[in-house]
């Protein structure tokens, strides 16, 4: 079990936004990391009169198949990771997604692909609810975060954020970012 510190009253108080990454590896053991820290965060948030939040959940949560995914990853893959490999984890992605929308906060879901690196921010897209991509650059991510603070266009939605060039191929991903957590 990990070590969290949850946001205290000088990381929250006098913001005008939070920005929550929380992230932790997918396992069988509960995870709780994800609804218990944004209920704190929502906590501090509506002490300090802070309105503005938008947290990173996962394309997981709501999985859908992608137009190149294929048979085995839409029908093999992608329902192993989403309901076996990562279960607890999307569960309790799920309850922190329930919390956030049942805040008043004027909040935004983010929900990446799978994660990969790139060296510099791309032509990101995001859209509102499901994107048909599989892959998120962490600079896409990030880029997109922050443009979401200036504009209210995505207010008390769900967006998904996906990057649309120099994706790995699926097992150049696996081999880099899954198997290298192992």
């Amino acid at each position: 079990m990990c070590s969290i510190r949850w946001p205290s009253t000088p990381a929250v108080a006098e913001r005008d936004a939070v920005l929550s990454t929380l992230g932790v590896p997918a396992g069988k053991d509960p995870i709780s990391t994800y609804s218990r820290g944004v209920a704190h965060i929502v906590g501090a948030m509506q002490r300090h009169r802070v309105r503005r939040l938008a947290v990173v959940s996962s394309s997981g949560v709501d999985p859908h198949p992608y137009s190149d995914g294929g048979f085995l990853f839409n029908r093999v893959l992608l329902p192993y990771v989403t309901r076996v490999l990562g279960k607890t984890l999307y569960e309790d992605m799920r309850r922190m997604e329930t919390l956030v929308r049942a805040s008043d906060l004027d909040w935004t879901i983010v929900r990446p692909g799978g994660l990969y690196h790139l060296p510099s921010v791309t032509d990101y897209t995001v859209v509102e609810g499901h994107a048909d991509g599989r892959f998120t650059a962490r600079v896409d991510l990030a880029a997109s975060m922050l443009a979401l603070l200036d504009e209210d266009r995505h207010l008390r939605t769900t967006v998904s954020v996906i990057t649309t060039v120099e994706n790995p191929t699926l097992l150049r991903w696996i081999r880099r970012e899954a198997l290298a957590k192992s």
